[in-house]
């Protein structure tokens, strides 16, 4: 017979107490958070909810025409309609204004650190192991934390969302910044500039398509946190599915779940095309860079030329 022995090092103990003394002594700051992202989450609901369905398709459609090519945006519209006719627009624009407020705090800290841990080889020996921690722990026990902070809502959501898609946004930053030739980098130095002009002119502008494959994924992994959000009462969804899910509805959770494909497929040939433009030549975002480079290019002639006239 197999006896359990108490845990020599109670790690979760220690952890425990940890939490309970931020939501014990840190609670104007976790009431801060939950009214603001409370707000913030509502605020981009209304938005995306304020026009008529089918303008929002129809402007979804003209993004996809734009940054990738009309078939894009047939498809966008098609899919999208399909969401309307299975009644689930709603929740639809609700997850993606969750998807999008993650994403976009992703990015804010996500890229700032990726960028200081391509800089530091001791910073990216501190982070890496965080966030293989972050990737590997199972996506629910983030939110046992998440309702002690903030209780049920949209902001638990959030938080684990954001705590769960984090990574790939910091290592694909880091992995583009320290891709970038070191020649490169060398003959900007050689003129001159300075770490934070070498940085935004040199390595974010060549590190860009990767740092834009981070973004994507930051996408995905947030979009399939959707359902995990929907557990803690986060609308959207993926509260559909956790609906369905209690009461074994097939039917609802179908469709609720062709919709997050939907989102999922709109969303990462959106991003994927502004990562890499030049993959797209015929899309409409390609010729407008094109002509705006012949510009600049013709204006750089003529400055050439006026130049020796005027000595």
């Amino acid at each position: 017979m197999i006896e359990n022995f108490p845990p020599a090092i109670p790690i979760g103990d220690w952890v425990a107490d940890g939490i309970d003394w931020v939501n014990e002594y840190l609670r104007f700051l976790l009431d801060f958070i939950k009214v603001t992202g409370t707000a913030i989450n509502d605020a981009l609901v209304n938005v995306l909810l304020a026009p008529p369905p089918l303008i929002m398709v129809l402007i979804f459609a003209a993004l996809a025409w734009f940054v990738r090519s009309w078939r894009l945006g047939v498809g966008v519209v098609v899919s999208f309609l399909l969401i309307m006719s299975m009644g689930q627009w709603t929740q639809a624009m609700q997850t993606l204004a969750l998807v999008l407020i993650a994403t976009f705090t992703a990015i804010i800290i996500g890229i700032p650190v990726g960028i200081w841990a391509a800089k530091s080889a001791r910073v990216s020996a501190i982070v890496k192991p965080i966030l293989d921690l972050m990737q590997t722990m199972p996506a629910m026990v983030y939110l046992i934390p998440a309702i002690v902070f903030f209780s049920i809502g949209v902001v638990p959501g959030l938080f684990s969302t954001i705590v769960f898609s984090l990574p790939p946004g910091v290592r694909f930053t880091e992995l583009g910044i320290r891709g970038v030739d070191k020649e490169t980098v060398e003959a900007g130095e050689s003129f001159g500039a300075t770490d934070w002009e070498i940085l935004r002119g040199i390595q974010l502008p060549l590190a860009l398509p990767t740092i834009m494959a981070g973004i994507n994924q930051v996408i995905m992994l947030a979009l399939s946190m959707a359902v995990i959000a929907g557990m803690v009462g986060a609308d959207g969804l993926g509260k559909e599915v956790v609906g369905a899910l209690s009461t074994i509805n097939t039917a609802r959770g179908v469709e609720a779940g062709l919709s997050i494909v939907f989102l999922a497929i709109f969303l990462d040939r959106f991003t994927a095309a502004l990562g890499d433009p030049a993959d797209y030549p015929h899309s409409l975002l390609s010729k407008w860079r094109a002509r705006r480079e012949r510009a600049m290019k013709d204006q750089e002639v003529k400055e050439q030329a006026v130049a020796p006239a005027a000595a």
